[in-house]
């Protein structure tokens, strides 16, 4: 018999749809049809995942690194950290907590909201500040080892103890006189800190490791 080429394209079409049939079938039967497996994309995001909150009382205190920094823009203002020996400025001070807990400073520190520390946009970290609450008259020294705040009229952002030893961790706001009082030790002893803290009228002679029980 000879095969014309009409002849050929109703075999080979026959052959294709008998393959396609198999395939189908297979699939169906759950047999082992080959597959092409899909490339999955994961979604890009601006941000980590969040991540547990961790444990308050676990901060282990590390050392940092003496820094001033470059000028640098935020929010379109520019701020132009600089040694300042003669810094007297009043404001409003905020406060920061759990959020960044046991996470690092500007300068490498470990950030611990039971210490006694703060932000402070252009201080040399890291460095001691007096802070006096205009409200009650309550004056701590804090060690200033990361940078912020950037809100309009604010001027230093508090460890949660140390806006609790001042009396405006409940407000999340205060009236402050903060004071340049030196550079800081590098490996994070807060020892003038606590010595000073004891020291206070209204402290009651407290000079161990901040607590975030109630301060008078």
């Amino acid at each position: 018999m000879v095969e014309t080429c009409a002849t050929r394209r109703v075999r080979v079409g026959a052959a294709c749809a008998a393959g396609l049939t198999a395939i189908v079938l297979a699939a169906c039967s759950g047999g082992a049809a080959p597959q092409r497996s899909a490339r999955v994309i994961e979604p890009r995001t601006s941000k980590p995942p969040p991540q547990p909150a961790p444990n308050a009382q676990s901060v282990v205190r590390s050392s940092g690194r003496y820094k001033i920094g470059a000028p640098y823009r935020i929010g379109g203002r520019w701020y132009v950290p600089a040694e300042d020996p003669n810094y007297d400025r009043s404001g409003v001070a905020s406060w920061y907590g759990n959020d960044f807990h046991g996470k690092k400073t500007a300068n490498g520190e470990t950030y611990d909201m039971n210490a006694l520390t703060a932000a402070h946009p252009t201080l040399p970290l890291p460095s001691l500040v007096y802070v006096t609450n205009l409200a009650n008259g309550r004056t701590v020294l804090v060690r200033v080892n990361d940078r912020g705040p950037y809100a309009q009229g604010r001027i230093i952002d508090l460890s949660r103890s140390a806006a609790r030893m001042l009396g405006t961790e409940g407000q999340g706001l205060g009236h402050v006189r903060v004071r340049f009082a030196g550079r800081a030790p590098l490996d994070g002893n807060d020892q003038a800190e606590r010595q000073f803290l004891a020291g206070r009228p209204w402290q009651g002679g407290v000079g161990g490791r901040m607590s975030l029980g109630a301060a008078e």
